[in-house]
């Protein structure tokens, strides 16, 4: 059996449930994963209420769809961050409040808590046919980081600074993950610029400060990995066992000097002399044949969801497209050797 394929909704938050519903089936995908934003997922509503998740599920139903994670990406984002202006945009007005600072943090990290329990509850009304393809109750997002700004070393960094990052993500975190485990829910950060993970290394050092939290683990996506020179295949092999999720998301970078590098210039998505953008999956460099084989090879059974990101294409002739995509592109692992009956009689 193939992996479900989903789509994203998080860049579609402007649309009610019921019509993202209808265009997700008519693009060909097998469910969605639902943002806590817009009104997709409340997780508010679905904390107290059974009577909110069985009505999530019956709109899903009513366009033969599923839902295999839930993501809250922008709460999770304020737990650890320097707080401003900006945060006011992607956050609920209970999370923002009066927008100061550590108040902002911190009810940030009780709206995560509420989330995981809000997975729980919405999961524990699925229909038994998502049940079956269940492999595991994930909360997809960021964690923030206090220590992005620092990422550039000049002035440089003082000794310990970067360490004390790491010890203010543990010390915001382990509360989190612990109601995470409490009702048996993942987490998965999806390892990004400006989270606590932004590459390899900086994974290693992550679930280090967390002292291996169970209950800590990964949404996988190339893109992000990509443009950054990381080894996004590696990064599969390595923390296989920690990839709960898996976005099919796709990046195009140059191989020639541009104008504007890495970094961004300060520019726009969409401007002709920037070195990478994100493009639909399959018109980018990423190498999804390569990471269908190493999810193969750590036996990732969940979903591919796609998160459909291109500022130069029409979003639904691109998502329908992805679709196509992604079914193509999957396939199941051999549970033989090719050359085995080369020996037989």
């Amino acid at each position: 059996m193939q992996r479900p394929v989903t789509l994203f909704t998080g860049q579609w938050a402007d649309l009610p449930l019921d019509v993202m519903c209808s265009k997700a089936a008519k693009f060909g995908y097998d469910g969605l994963e639902l943002a806590c934003w817009g009104d997709h997922f409340d997780v508010r509503q679905a904390v107290q209420s059974d009577a909110y998740c069985k009505g999530r599920w019956q709109i899903l139903s009513d366009h033969k769809l599923g839902c295999y994670a839930i993501s809250n990406h922008l709460a999770g984002q304020a737990v650890c961050d320097h707080i401003d202006e900006r945060h006011q945009s992607i956050l609920p007005e209970h999370v923002w409040g009066n927008g100061e600072p550590e108040g902002v943090r911190s009810r940030a990290a009780e709206e995560m808590k509420m989330t995981a329990r809000a997975a729980r509850r919405f999961f524990d009304c699925a229909p038994e046919a998502v049940r079956d393809r269940l492999t595991r109750v994930v909360v997809n997002g960021f964690t923030g980081s206090s220590i992005w700004p620092l990422l550039y070393s000049f002035p440089p960094n003082q000794p310990g600074q970067i360490d004390a990052g790491y010890e203010d993500f543990a010390a915001r975190w382990l509360p989190i993950l612990d109601v995470f485990e409490q009702v048996s829910v993942d987490f998965g950060l999806e390892v990004h610029p400006t989270e606590i993970a932004f590459d390899i290394v900086s994974t290693r050092r992550a679930i280090a400060a967390i002292d291996d939290h169970p209950r800590f683990g990964f949404n996988f996506d190339p893109s992000h990995l990509g443009y950054q020179g990381v080894d996004y295949i590696r990064f599969i092999r390595e923390f296989g066992s920690r990839i709960f999720h898996c976005h099919v998301k796709d990046v195009w970078w140059s191989t020639t000097p541009t104008a504007v590098g890495v970094f961004g210039g300060h520019t726009d998505f969409g401007d002709p002399d920037r070195a990478w953008e994100f493009r639909s999956p399959g018109r980018g460099c990423i190498d999804f044949e390569g990471i269908i084989r190493a999810l193969n090879d750590v036996k990732y059974t969940g979903p591919l969801s796609v998160e459909w990101e291109d500022i130069l294409m029409d979003r639904e002739h691109g998502a329908k497209e992805a679709a196509r995509f992604v079914r193509k592109l999957d396939f199941a692992p051999s549970d033989i050797a090719f050359d085995a009956a080369f020996a037989e009689s």
